[in-house]
């Protein structure tokens, strides 16, 4: 097998992991090496020039000792099998690099033999990679659950970032569709790595020159939908993750029924993207707006609501804190105003110090006032003519977003709005 082959199989295996994201970390050229990174942007980003950045995302290997049943690379499963040796791989990549096709490497692997085996592979691609070509560009690696704490502390010293996937939400769905996995085999390196950038932190801060480890952080993936755990409880374990291993991202993945199991989905089963977007939206409420996870969800209503976003129903379902006054309220208050983001908060900030805004401010800094409007004030005053209770609010929401959906000639798929109110009233507290 040639290795254009390889490449062709090895790549498209690889499009089922999504923890792709900008490099979060910044260095320079050096004289005498190949690249650098930029903390703008990697992998169908853009950076702070206008850029696209990409990376070769690929596997080293997909022929898996493991038969987990929701992957389809596992054991089990009748596909074409491929393996890099670290040669060819880190040979491949910097031809592309020097083609000018990509400005890193986002490297992952099935686990071949065994974990200490592939970790011991992908280290010597990585050495090869920025030891023998001198590449000092960006590079992502999966660290592989299970393997030998040296390794990971010799692989995190090669790459910029590192991930462990979680795979499953919960212990009984790991067990149950990964059962030569443990969430223990994942959580222990993710401590590890955690505890090896502090101390590395530490040590740049004595000797500027030390080597660094996983200075861009280390992040996770989550799949969704292949077992029956609710949004509350993911959501919940993220801010869990955020907290005690200070992850970077958590990412969601949308099962994609792939092979056919008895304990998975359906073959014909469509891929729940709707219900990951919500996530990665109530995901970044968790990250930049203060929210904390018992806010958005709790047992009573376990699932986001699938026609507004998690911020505008956190925002119906608490409406006697609304209205705010935009002139006065705390940045933190803004922070909860459905419409405003951290930017518009901070532009209204400085605004305010020197001028009383009004809704036509608002609108030229940037507002999204169809949803900001509902939850503001100006000088006292409301919008004319809008609904003052969080039934008539949704309605009006829904109208704007059915109006949007007819220009572009699409139709919304979970709602129709010639429903009752009654259906109103269930979606606002989250029955459907």
């Amino acid at each position: 097998m040639d290795i254009m082959d390889k490449l062709t199989i090895l790549s498209d295996a690889a499009k089922y992991d999504v923890a792709c994201t900008s490099s979060g970390t910044e260095r320079g050229g050096v004289n005498g090496t190949l690249g650098n990174a930029v903390m703008g942007g990697i992998c169908h980003s853009f950076s702070a020039d206008g850029r696209c950045i990409a990376l070769l995302k690929v596997l080293l290997s997909n022929s898996c000792v493991y038969d987990c049943s929701y992957c389809i690379n596992r054991r089990s499963n009748d596909i074409r099998r491929a393996t890099f040796t670290p040669r060819e791989l880190a040979e491949l990549m910097i031809q592309f690099y020097r083609r000018n096709y990509i400005e890193g490497l986002f490297l992952s692997s099935a686990v071949v033999q065994n974990p200490d085996h592939t970790c011991e592979q992908m280290i010597e691609t990585l050495s090869i990679i920025r030891n023998e070509y001198k590449f000092n560009g960006y590079i992502h690696v999966k660290a592989i659950p299970g393997a030998d704490d040296r390794l990971l502390t010799a692989l995190g010293l090669l790459a910029d970032r590192m991930s462990i996937n979680l795979e499953l939400p919960s212990h009984h769905s790991l067990k149950l569709l990964a059962p030569d996995k443990s969430r223990e085999s994942i959580l222990l390196p993710m401590g590890k790595i955690k505890s090896g950038i502090n101390q590395n932190k530490n040590e740049i801060v004595k000797y500027r020159h030390a080597p660094q480890f996983v200075p861009a952080g280390q992040s996770t993936q989550m799949i969704i939908g292949a077992t029956p755990e609710t949004d509350y409880q993911i959501i919940n374990l993220s801010a869990a993750l955020y907290k005690k291993y200070e992850l970077k991202r958590v990412f969601y993945s949308a099962y994609m029924p792939v092979v056919e199991n008895r304990n998975l989905p359906a073959l014909d089963t469509k891929p729940q993207l709707l219900r990951e977007h919500r996530l990665y939206q109530a995901d970044w409420l968790l990250r930049f707006y203060h929210f904390d996870a018992s806010e958005l969800l709790d047992e009573k209503n376990p699932n986001f609501n699938p026609l507004i976003d998690p911020k505008c129903n956190w925002a119906l379902n608490n409406y006697g804190e609304f209205p705010v006054e935009v002139n006065t309220a705390p940045y933190e208050t803004l922070l909860r105003v459905p419409g405003l983001g951290v930017k518009s908060a901070q532009k209204i900030l400085r605004a305010r110090r020197l001028t009383t805004l009004d809704f036509g401010d608002l609108k030229k800094m940037g507002v999204v006032l169809k949803r900001a409007q509902y939850f503001l004030t100006c000088k006292g005053r409301g919008m004319v003519g809008l609904p003052n209770n969080p039934e008539s609010i949704l309605w009006g929401l829904l109208s704007q977003r059915s109006a949007e959906m007819a220009r572009s000639s699409e139709q919304l798929s979970l709602f129709h709005m010639d429903s009752n109110r009654e259906e109103l009233v269930k979606c606002l507290t989250g029955q459907i």
